[in-house]
């Protein structure tokens, strides 16, 4: 993945990079303080929202492990730091989203709850501020902050990393900061990594899917700072698929890995803070000691403005690619819809080198025909458009199906992949699940995370009871929605 250009402060003489830190931490200022006093309300819900959130009425109990966030003060009401310390945090021109990411609340609290301590953030591109810049540099120009190290998830912290592919520990460049890797010889942080820490913040943009690794790589970050007594804060940020489409088999905890280690849906309607508190507030959430897991220390830093009807683009936020090929909105959905069922049976995502996870293609048969057997299926949602890519010169690019959202209320976002499942199974001479090594299924099950369903599509092939299976699945998520509700930061 290709992050976001480094900027150009690091181009210019120091003083004038000072300055523009200052301009940027002030234009922040004025925007977070201005919403802070006036949450915002600007947003579009789907058109048919069916499905009204109750309001929680249980709240995790009142061990410390999870502490109640707290909104950030008003600007009349805020307490006014000296001039010599930070920026004013007063009501300014609105502008830029309604939304105000954890980072944006963050400051709005003038950075109170790190104020004198010795922070380490584990974060990579799209960890930024509303305004789009990073959180790295907003930590760095906060008054009263020692950002003291910084952390990778996979891709690293600039995202220049591809996927599967380990990072070591280095020095960043750009900040002069140890840059510790989380996907390199160890995926938890060590000891020594942490040696010197009060707080470990968390400033990571996940998708709302299960097997995405930023989720895996906060709640391996959080067992190791609850077993050496570091602090951990999560700046929240928005589930790009929204808060309430809840699908999907429930992983096997056979099947953890670093590609899952929550026991939910593989789609699952939780914020990155609703995840932490999840993990926190859960015996046996954490591969921890109990005792460790209840004197840990978790603070949320909720966003303002957000609802679990929105959608990423209701935010009003720029999307930052999470990965190289989640590169917008359009893919995060994508990869809810056909990543599972892309893995075994010779089906592959995206048309040539375009429309990562929104396309589907085979070489098996005709796309004429994978189109008629994909409409006949009557898929809620769900419509199938042919497409042909060519290059400038004319040369064909490739052919594939594009799937299409026409209903996001009647979509089930998992169910397209256990149907590709099946004409793989169908169109194969030999069952391919049947035929798939022991490492192929290994892989396969850490990602769908059903042992039962494997078995019956190894067995039975496209005959497998896939009615069945997903009328299964929708009263496992419906009952995973109805209990994590005490864990919901937003409704």
């Amino acid at each position: 993945m290709t992050g976001p250009a480094r900027p150009s402060l690091s181009r210019q003489p120091r003083i004038v990079k000072a300055l523009l830190l200052t301009v940027s931490l002030l234009l922040l200022s004025l925007v977070a303080g201005y919403a802070a006093g006036q949450p915002g309300t600007r947003s579009s819900s789907p058109a048919k929202q069916r499905v009204k959130p109750a309001r929680a009425t249980s709240q995790p109990s009142a061990r410390p492990v999870v502490q109640a966030p707290t909104a950030p003060a008003s600007a009349s009401s805020a307490a006014q730091p000296s001039a010599a310390s930070t920026p004013v945090y007063f009501p300014g021109p609105r502008s830029g989203p309604a939304v105000m990411l954890g980072i944006d609340v963050l400051a709005a609290q003038n950075f109170a709850p790190i104020a004198g301590k010795r922070v380490g953030l584990l974060t990579h591109p799209p960890g930024v501020n509303r305004l789009g810049v990073s959180t790295i540099d907003v930590l760095r120009a906060a008054p009263n902050v020692k950002l003291v190290a910084l952390f990778g998830p996979e891709h690293g912290i600039y995202g220049k990393t591809a996927a599967s592919v380990n990072i070591t520990d280095t020095i960043d460049k750009r900040t002069g900061l140890p840059a510790y890797s989380l996907y390199g010889n160890n995926r938890k942080p060590t000891k020594k990594q942490l040696q010197g820490l009060d707080a470990l913040l968390i400033d990571m943009q996940d998708i709302g899917v299960r097997s995405y690794t930023f989720s895996v790589c906060m709640k391996y970050a959080m067992e190791a700072c609850f077993e050496h007594g570091i602090e951990v804060i999560v700046l929240d940020r928005p589930n790009p698929l929204g808060g309430l489409k809840v699908d999907g088999p429930l992983l096997d905890r056979q099947f953890f890995s670093g590609v899952g280690q929550f026991a939910m849906p593989y789609v699952h309607g939780l914020t990155m803070g609703e995840l932490a508190r999840l993990a926190a507030g859960t015996p046996g959430g954490l591969d921890i000691s109990e005792a460790a897991r209840a004197r840990g220390k978790l603070t949320v830093i909720p966003m303002q403005g957000w609802r679990r009807s929105m959608r990423w683009p209701e935010t009003g936020l720029k999307f930052v690619p999470t990965s190289p090929y989640i590169q917008d909105f359009a893919a995060c959905v994508g990869y809810a819809m056909t990543g599972l069922g892309c893995q075994i049976g010779g089906f592959s995502h995206g048309i040539g080198t375009q429309y990562p996870f929104r396309g589907v293609s085979t070489k098996l048969r005709s796309m004429d025909q994978v189109q008629k057997e994909l409409t006949a299926l009557r898929l809620p949602g769900l419509a199938f458009k042919k497409v042909s890519l060519t290059s400038p010169n004319g040369a064909p690019m490739g052919i594939g199906i594009y799937v299409e959202v026409n209903d996001w209320d009647d979509w089930n976002p998992t169910e397209l992949s256990f149907h590709l499942m099946r004409l793989a199974a169908l169109y194969n001479a030999k069952n391919p699940f049947a035929a798939a090594t022991s490492a192929e299924a290994l892989l396969f099950n850490k990602h769908t995370g059903s042992a039962e369903w494997w078995n019956a599509i190894k067995r039975d092939g496209s005959r497998v009871d896939l009615t069945g299976f997903l009328r299964k699945w929708k009263q496992d998520a419906l009952l995973f929605q109805q209990s994590s509700r005490r864990f919901w930061l937003y409704e």
